[in-house]
């Protein structure tokens, strides 16, 4: 690894770390501070000595103060370069510099490489203390219980063939099977053009994420279709994601929605296939109707009851998670959209007939969100055989359940207001925002893909491509002044170079919509809701078991886009492997 020098005038002193200056200048001048990536307290003392003083140095000064120590004018070089008729001279050394930043930026690597993510970590978008938190509410459905890819299976088929026995629709649709790792959570689905995407959060398409049916868009007629890639704010999907009042996308940002957005690609795909004419907005409405009926019918709860086996997976983290609450002495209550002998039968699996005796107030049949704005519908106490009494409801008791109702009701009897109140859901929207928005709680968003995509960004071959990637970024933007054909063809290679490595690093992820969190390079739509209405987010629930109840989140401070890097780059505490809790192994799978 380059020692770096400790004083600035040493540095000027020695020819062979001014050229590796002048190299890896574009390196260095990012908002992504390199502190971070030493070990030991003196190299990262040398860094930052390094970043600070010279990220603010240009390429052209470094020029400078490399042509006096060398007797050669960099400066005047690469200007004699533009002008030659050949511009042989300015091509070879562009490419000198290149492969030597290269060089410096894989030497990088192996330093880069130690520093892992802990995929256990709860990471934090704004500072939040558990030891303010005196109660703790909960979603069921990929909150408390994670079910297996059996069940979007499983509602894919049952939808499929709605579709051709209700609806009418061919019986050619059944040589169609759901395909699990075709897309990802967060995408949006043009109801009028049947398109699907991913939209970043400036409302641009990513393209080469646009497909109709089960095929690419090519770029130019996205490009066409929308003149250009930029999604006007009127025509984006509302504030829930739905598509309605004139919206014409659709957000799919439930786990649930996964089979949905597949089965919409299938159809439309044996549409085309066959040449069959259709209207999309009609298609649309007839696979949403589908996939409702799977739930509202209750079919999907019937079967998952009857092979619960078979669809619900690792629930002893969940029972650890509540257990500790409940000893810690904490308040805990549920709200959920599903039926109780649906809740019944999972948490039962999950944690035992004990279940309810955990939480002092259990809700059922919410309808979120509107149970978080409606405020006309009353609570109704449900037997365990389910029968609903219709006597008014005055308080709300430990052991009953308790069926719709609304957030008001909810805070007028409970007076559990504010930010003592921590609840945890999957759905952005219809868990979350309103609460913290509107009603001040602390809000946590569970994220069951975070696991993996953490996994992958700790492999070699990512940590490989993303930093050569910000380095040759670099790279072009800081050798873009020079002009002349011949340098501007050199340029046009890197960026064709970028490009492709840009389009790896989101295969990587997923190859056809890439990372549910980045298009890219910047964040995607549904990143900037996350990072909106959760003040915490993580993988499951089991990463609670890494922290006591005093431990306080604090909230990354990176850089803004004017601001230095004067400080290194903190970390989500536990991110870098840290352990929190000793003797406890949270690893899931």
């Amino acid at each position: 690894m380059l020692l770096l020098p400790q004083s600035f005038s040493s540095l000027l002193k020695n020819n062979d770390y001014l050229q590796k200056l002048f190299i890896c200048c574009s390196a260095i001048h990012t908002h992504h501070g390199i502190p971070r990536y030493f070990a030991n307290r003196a190299q990262r003392r040398k860094a930052r000595f390094w970043e600070r003083n010279f990220c603010a140095v240009s390429c052209r000064h470094a020029e400078q103060v490399l042509g006096q120590q060398t007797g050669v004018n960099y400066a005047k070089k690469a200007t004699m370069c533009s002008s030659s008729s050949s511009g042989q001279d300015m091509t070879n050394w562009l490419w000198s510099i290149y492969n030597e930043t290269k060089k410096q930026t894989e030497a990088l690597i192996p330093e880069i490489s130690k520093n892992s993510v802990n995929p256990n970590t709860i990471f934090a978008n704004n500072e939040m203390s558990l030891d303010n938190i005196e109660i703790y509410g909960f979603d069921y459905d990929y909150t408390l219980a994670f079910y297996s890819r059996r069940l979007h299976t499983l509602i894919f088929n049952i939808a499929r063939d709605i579709l051709i026995q209700e609806h009418r629709y061919p019986e050619g649709l059944q040589e169609y099977e759901y395909t699990p790792d075709f897309v990802i959570r967060g995408l949006h689905y043009d109801v009028q053009k049947a398109l699907l995407m991913k939209i970043d959060a400036f409302h641009y398409i990513q393209l080469g994420t646009v497909y109709r049916g089960l095929h690419p868009v090519p770029d130019k007629e996205v490009i066409a279709m929308y003149d250009g890639s930029h999604v006007p704010l009127e025509n984006m999907s509302d504030f829930y994601g739905k598509s309605s009042h004139g919206h014409t996308m659709k957000q799919y940002m439930d786990i649930f929605s996964l089979p949905e957005m597949n089965l919409l690609c299938c159809v439309n795909d044996y549409f085309m296939k066959h040449n069959i004419d259709y209207e999309p907005v009609h298609l649309y409405k007839d696979v949403k109707a589908a996939i409702g009926d799977v739930h509202v019918k209750g079919i999907l709860y019937r079967a998952v009851e009857a092979d619960i086996e078979n669809y619900i997976s690792y629930g002893e983290q969940t029972h650890a998670v509540l257990k500790k609450l409940y000893e810690d002495g904490k308040k805990m209550f549920l709200i959920t959209n599903s039926p109780f002998d649906f809740v019944d039968r999972g948490m039962n699996y999950i944690v035992g007939t004990e279940w309810r005796e955990l939480f002092d107030i259990v809700i059922v049949q919410a309808d979120k969100p509107g149970f978080f704005n409606d405020r006309r519908k009353p609570f109704r106490r449900v037997t365990d055989k389910g029968v609903l009494h219709w006597d008014r409801i005055h308080k709300l008791e430990k052991g009953n359940i308790y069926k719709q109702g609304n957030l008001y009701e909810f805070l007028r009897l409970t007076g559990w207001r504010g930010s003592k109140v921590l609840y945890f859901g999957d759905h952005i929207y219809s868990d979350l925002a309103d609460l913290t928005l509107k009603h001040g709680w602390r809000t946590g968003a569970i994220i069951p893909e975070l696991r993996k995509e953490v996994k992958i960004m700790n492999t070699k071959e990512y940590v490989h491509l993303m930093t050569w990637l910000q380095g040759l970024t670099g790279l072009i933007e800081h050798m873009q002044v020079h002009r002349d054909p011949a340098s501007q063809a050199v340029v046009q290679e890197w960026i064709k170079e970028r490009e492709a490595m840009r389009s790896q690093t989101k295969n990587i992820f997923n190859a056809q919509f890439g990372s549910l969190f980045r298009t890219y390079h910047n964040p995607t739509y549904f990143s900037r809701r996350l990072s909106r209405f959760a003040d915490i987010y993580m993988a499951s629930l089991s990463c609670l078991l890494n922290y006591d109840f005093q431990h306080t989140f604090f909230p990354r401070r990176t850089p803004l886009q004017h601001e230095s890097p004067f400080w290194p780059e903190q970390t989500s505490a536990g991110a870098m492997n840290m352990p929190f809790v000793p003797h406890r192994n949270t690893v899931e799978d």
